[in-house]
């Protein structure tokens, strides 16, 4: 009889401890820079209600937006409606708990709830992710001169964008020949049991979740609404922007929710706390916003984002019968399924 293997307290805590010390550090680091006496008013600045109502509303647009966009990455095999409601579970696991537990507990969650899998759903969630750094590089690229008239930074983000170019060229190669891939992997099979009694199974799934690349319809459905999702969120930050500082030009939310895109693939704490302080505030600095108006800015967006997160989250959970130890339970299964 196997005895399963223990929790233990160390292992775990290697894993999700770096992203909190970087987090620590990212705070440590911006509270270095902040004038306290100032952060007050800056509270007052940032906080306009008429603002704050207009961005709420559209953060729901843009997460139903994403939500079209699951759904045309699962190839409508599944409902708007369930995946508004488990994006909104990934976001709020994500802000609670580290690890990025929501990409898995949303593979988890729509796996089992579709029929699909977690790995068919887990390839959709990588391929959404792609997109999105293709996006942040490309912006990142176009607003770099207008933020810094200088190119000292476009080295870092074309590096990053052909990287994550490449990966996408990868996805496509790997569902376009999705039958050769699969002939390799069953041959590795042949000679290991292992792989083909866990591996064969698990790259099938995989290879049928990134089938949308082999469509250029499904492809162009889903570029169209990664684009829309990236813009309402600029203006989501244009609305905020032009609360501390009036007149100021649309590309600044441009260049924010890039530098902030970029900042948040760092490792960090649950939320990305500290790692989204301190990108907003040096994206913000360097288009001469003040230290302390960034930072209260960068606070009241990630409440903003957290509160409505936190409302839609645990709506989904109730309607899907589930509770948070539930699903952290079902994520660290799922993670111990796929290591062994």
């Amino acid at each position: 009889m196997t005895i399963p293997p223990q929790p233990s307290v160390w292992r775990d805590a290697k894993r999700w401890l770096p992203g909190v010390l970087i987090s620590g550090v990212a705070l440590f680091v911006v509270f270095q820079f902040v004038n306290w006496n100032e952060l007050s008013a800056a509270w007052a600045m940032v906080a306009k209600p008429l603002n704050i109502l207009i961005a709420l509303i559209l953060s729901v647009i843009s997460v139903c937006v994403r939500a079209i966009l699951w759904k045309t990455l699962l190839k409508g095999r599944t409902t708007f409606k369930r995946s508004f409601f488990i994006i909104n579970i990934g976001y709020l696991l994500n802000n609670l708990f580290p690890l990025r537990a929501g990409e898995i507990g949303r593979a988890v969650f729509m796996g089992r709830a579709s029929g699909l899998g977690p790995f068919h759903v887990l390839a959709t969630i990588v391929l959404e992710r792609a997109f999105d750094l293709m996006m942040a590089a490309v912006l990142l690229l176009s607003t770099l001169a207008l933020a810094f008239g200088q190119d000292w930074m476009r080295p870092v983000a074309t590096i990053t964008l052909l990287i994550v170019f490449s990966g996408l060229v990868g996805l496509f190669l790997m569902a376009r020949y999705s039958s050769w891939v699969h002939d390799q992997i069953l041959k590795l099979g042949n000679r290991w049991t292992l792989v083909r009694k866990f591996g064969v199974p698990q790259i099938d799934a995989l290879l049928d979740g990134l089938s949308a690349l082999t469509s250029l319809r499904s492809f162009g459905l889903a570029l169209f609404w990664v684009v829309l999702s990236w813009a309402l969120w600029q203006l989501i930050y244009y609305v905020m922007l032009i609360a501390i500082a009036p007149g100021a030009p649309f590309w600044w939310a441009i260049f924010m929710d890039a530098v902030l895109a970029l900042g948040m693939a760092i490792p960090s704490a649950p939320a990305g706390l500290g790692v989204y302080e301190a990108s907003v505030v040096a994206a913000l600095s360097v288009l001469g916003i003040s230290t302390s108006t960034a930072l209260a800015f960068a606070i009241v967006m990630h409440f903003l984002q957290f509160a409505n997160t936190a409302i839609f989250g645990f709506w989904g959970l109730a309607l899907e019968g589930k509770s948070l130890s539930s699903l952290w339970s079902e994520i660290n299964l799922s993670r111990s399924v796929s290591k062994e």
